[in-house]
């Protein structure tokens, strides 16, 4: 399998560090109970210590589908196809707008895709991921020759789940759960991939499913479909929800692990593409593993696009040309279920 083309599609409203502190000031300065400027100062620490700067958000007049359209018929042009060559087509991640259909139909509708098997794939951050994998396993049956995969990470415009909610701190200890909102950016990509004789890709997964209440965005009626724990909504139900430190830090002997089960010369790899949920975490950990110089970061300037992060990374690479054909690459995920991957293809 071969990757053609990656395309990212991001929203023109650029938000500093500082909008976000505004944000959180204007909405939580009636009823918070503490010191709110002290709280103040402590966001603004904690994002420029994960190295945020900006990320993207969608303004008025704005739409997901533009956005995926665009980067879709982007990704066409760039892997020199037609749409009608495209036979499957999954729409990934958490951003959407419909539980019924999958948005793939709409996509493919959208795109103007002729006839392709549509169908999606929703495994939180590590949502592209397991589509790639999937696609690679059913082009080894012969059934599919060129997929299209796309996703519309859009949960922060006016009306979206974390507005106002999320920004209205009732006092410095929400900050436990709410923080990781405060990074998150949004974002389209398309990715193209065709079965042919090429380098094959290696994927390793892990799974620590009695973390899986560390990261959530419940429905309502969600207590009949799980245990009880009094992580999950703890932002309200439908609202993001999410334990950023504990995740990480709980994570990283598993990201360790999964990484030392892929079988890679690292001085061969001319980029690693990570989540972007944090710089300085990510950073970290490439570092330890040999990996530094070759990290390709995208979330300075996109902030967490969740299952965005990595095909935006590979899109930001090859226009930069920092990662070329017969290139070796890597890319290293962390997700909400736990989850944890590594793979490693050639471009």
């Amino acid at each position: 399998m071969r990757l053609r083309a990656a395309v990212a599609g991001l929203p023109s409203r650029t938000v500093s560090n500082a909008d976000i502190i505004d944000l959180i000031a204007e909405h939580s300065a009636d009823g918070f109970d503490g010191d709110l400027d002290a709280t103040l100062r402590s966001v603004d620490y904690y994002l420029r210590y994960a190295g945020s700067r900006e990320r993207r958000w969608l303004d008025e007049g704005e739409r997901p589908i533009d956005l995926l359209r665009g980067a879709a018929k982007t990704a066409l042009a760039q892997a020199d196809m037609r749409p009608e060559e495209i036979d499957l087509l999954i729409y990934t991640g958490i951003g959407r707008g419909f539980v019924e259909p999958g948005g793939a139909y709409h996509s493919a509708a959208a795109i103007g895709l002729a006839n392709p098997h549509c169908f999606d794939i929703l495994d939180a951050c590590m949502s592209w991921t397991r589509a790639v994998q999937v696609t690679e396993s059913l082009m080894r049956t012969g059934q599919y020759r060129a997929a299209m995969i796309v996703n519309a990470e859009f949960s922060l415009r006016m009306g979206g789940q974390a507005f106002p909610h999320l920004f209205r701190l009732p006092n410095a200890q929400a900050l436990t759960s709410i923080f990781p909102a405060y990074t998150l950016g949004e974002a389209a990509t398309a990715t193209i991939l065709t079965a042919e004789d090429h380098e094959p890709w290696e994927f390793r997964f892990s799974s620590r499913p009695d973390l899986a209440p560390l990261c959530n965005v419940t429905l309502p009626g969600y207590e009949g479909f799980c245990d009880p724990n009094d992580k999950l909504a703890a932002n309200g139900v439908g609202y993001f929800t999410s334990f950023g430190f504990e995740m990480h830090e709980t994570g990283t002997p598993d990201a360790y692990a999964i990484f030392d089960r892929l079988d890679i010369d690292t001085e061969k790899v001319a980029a690693l593409f990570t989540h972007a949920s944090s710089k300085r975490y990510w950073q970290t950990l490439a570092d330890k593993v040999g990996l530094g110089a070759a990290i390709h970061h995208v979330y300075d300037r996109t902030g967490n696009i969740v299952s965005a992060s990595v095909p935006a990374a590979i899109a930001s690479a090859i226009d930069l040309g920092a990662l070329q054909r017969g290139d070796r690459a890597v890319g290293w995920v962390g997700s909400a279920g736990m989850s944890f991957a590594v793979f490693s293809f050639v471009f």
